[in-house]
């Protein structure tokens, strides 16, 4: 598995309510939340790619992206698979091409 790399997870808090003697109490519980969408500069130093190359796969449709206004997010997890992928097919080729005859 790839590391973030500049990527945070964030603390979101959940609103829960109980009801305790007809009078509705809510508390704020933390929630970890993990960024799934991210920005070209942000999928860049993930897999460190550059912004042409990642341009040219998600054109393909190799790896996904949304297209909300102007900018653009890069679905992490589909960037992930495309990497792993990549990685043990590649790797085995690269192994290979480096072993003395």
């Amino acid at each position: 598995m790839f590391p973030y790399f500049g990527l945070s997870t964030e603390t979101v808090y959940l609103i829960a309510g109980d009801i305790e003697n007809g009078t509705e109490r809510q508390e704020m519980q933390p929630m970890d939340v993990t960024q799934e969408w991210v920005s070209y500069p942000e999928a860049e130093k993930y897999c460190g790619l550059s912004h042409t190359t990642l341009w040219r796969y998600v054109n393909t449709g190799e790896i996904r992206a949304a297209r909300v206004g102007r900018s653009v997010r890069i679905h992490l997890p589909s960037l992930r698979e495309f990497m792993e992928v990549r990685t043990t097919e590649e790797g085995d080729t690269a192994t290979k091409a480096r072993e003395p005859i």
